[in-house]
């Protein structure tokens, strides 16, 4: 996959690079992040790339001109023909579909705004999409661009290091992930639930659908409005519930 992103300030994508999950996969080729300075396509010796807002008010407003330049150097350097996403609190709420839907394609272009905002002209011609990670505002698109980028990038083949690991993440069948634990077994007498030592890799299974289940229910019960659940999930959910009192 390639990701393209046009930023004022591409130096906050530079931990991507150097850490973790995402740095590996870039490093190894299998994620291709390209950083697009919109200063480094203007044509005033001040490299200007915003103006006052017309009709009055505070703070200034990105112009078409510099944006519109970024985003066709942007297109010409590659074949692979992409969506233009712009981050914006206007935009559609990211979760976990869609970012898997996104992981699908070849290749992103993501615009981050800064200041009040972009020229609407530029979003009316250029934007294909706009995507939000929450319901605040940030001082600029570069945190949610670096939000998508981590998470589509470990979804590509062979990015973790164990393919199940993003299968069982929270959210991706619906739910919140089930609890995890490691050694050692006893911490200060809270032990390890003794199912997850009985080697019973059916028992296991059987346990970690109804804690995700039941973590979901006391969490996020909204999700589970969203599903359709089956009589097990309902018979777990219920076991759950009844554990609790």
């Amino acid at each position: 996959m390639r990701i393209d992103v046009v930023t004022l300030f591409p130096d906050e994508f530079r931990q991507l690079v150097d850490l973790g999950v995402t740095g590996r996969a870039i490093r190894e080729d299998k994620i291709q992040l390209q950083t697009w300075n919109p200063r480094d396509y203007t044509a005033d010796r001040h490299r200007s790339v915003d103006d006052r807002p017309y009709g009055g008010g505070p703070g200034m407003v990105m112009m078409v001109e510099p944006l519109a330049e970024t985003l066709e150097a942007v297109a010409e350097d590659s074949s692979i023909a992409a969506k233009v996403a712009l981050m914006s609190p206007q935009g559609k709420v990211l979760d976990q579909a869609a970012v898997e839907a996104l992981a699908s394609r070849q290749r992103l272009i993501l615009i981050c705004g800064r200041y009040e905002g972009i020229d609407e002209r530029l979003i009316d011609t250029l934007v294909d999409e706009e995507w939000s990670i929450g319901d605040y505002v940030l001082s600029g698109g570069e945190l949610a661009a670096a939000v998508i980028v981590d998470a589509v990038s470990r979804l590509q083949a062979d990015v973790l290091g164990d393919n199940r690991s993003a299968e069982q993440d929270s959210f991706s069948h619906g739910l919140l992930d089930y609890p995890h634990y490691t050694r050692p077994e006893d911490v200060a007498g809270d032990k390890v639930p003794k199912v997850l030592l009985s080697g019973d890799h059916a028992a296991i299974e059987k346990w970690r659908r109804k804690q995700a289940l039941g973590r979901t229910w006391q969490r996020r019960p909204e999700l589970l409005d969203k599903m359709e659940l089956s009589k097990q999930d309902q018979a777990l959910l219920a076991d759950f519930i009844n554990d609790l009192t």
